[in-house]
């Protein structure tokens, strides 16, 4: 399918089926083949917004990718469930490990992204690391409890012994993981770990939709 130039101009921003379906007059076979179309020309970026609904940033220019993928990228890329980019982020002379996009998660106030990032648990392959990332976010709890919150329903790592006590034994570190948000479900984890969690068994149900 051949996209004009116009066309292009007319639906460069932040799009959904429906609005290009609106915009162009057209029905939505041709606007999911549009979105294909324009896919293949590096002219589209697809994101997940609110109710896993598709969102497409559209540009009259191909994007290109500096650098390596960032923490979004990195979770969206290893998690069925997806998380929306509130800015760009990409990294210049290394790479972003699942260890250090764990306990970054961990350390922000965003609960879709602790949902998301318990699925990165099964792909932890240095607990060492994971421990060095958690004490430089100060997460470290935090990264303890999304653990055993994700062990209650998925098959994980088994953690080292050694890194879970040090875990355990972090201080001075902050209760929430959002704020005066607790969880009604964990709170056996939320003892353990000494910190209160935003998730409940019915958001991690939605791994297995």
């Amino acid at each position: 399918m051949v996209i004009s130039e116009d066309i292009v101009k007319k639906l460069e921003g932040l799009q959904n089926i429906d609005s290009i379906m609106s915009k162009l007059g057209i029905k939505r076979n041709t606007a999911v083949q549009y979105v294909y179309s324009l896919r293949k020309r590096g002219l589209i970026e697809t994101r997940i917004g609110r109710g896993k609904k598709r969102l497409y940033r559209i540009t009259k220019l191909p994007k290109i990718n500096i650098g390596n993928p960032g923490y979004y990228e990195i979770i969206n890329k290893n998690s069925s469930i997806k998380v929306w980019e509130k800015y760009e982020h990409r990294v210049i002379g290394r790479k972003i490990s699942i260890e250090e996009a764990i306990a970054w998660a961990a350390s922000t106030q965003e609960d879709r992204l602790h949902l998301a990032v318990l699925a990165l648990f099964k792909k932890v392959k240095n607990w060492s690391e994971l421990y060095k990332w958690a004490l430089y976010f100060k997460s470290r709890r935090k990264v303890g409890a999304l653990y055993d919150a994700a062990r209650k329903f998925m098959l994980v790592r088994r953690m080292d012994g050694r890194i879970r006590k040090k875990l355990l034994e972090a201080k001075n570190e902050s209760k929430y993981l959002y704020p005066n948000l607790k969880s009604k479900d964990f709170k056996d984890i939320e003892n353990k770990w000494r910190v209160f969690i935003d998730l409940n068994k019915s958001d991690l149900m939605r791994y297995k939709e």
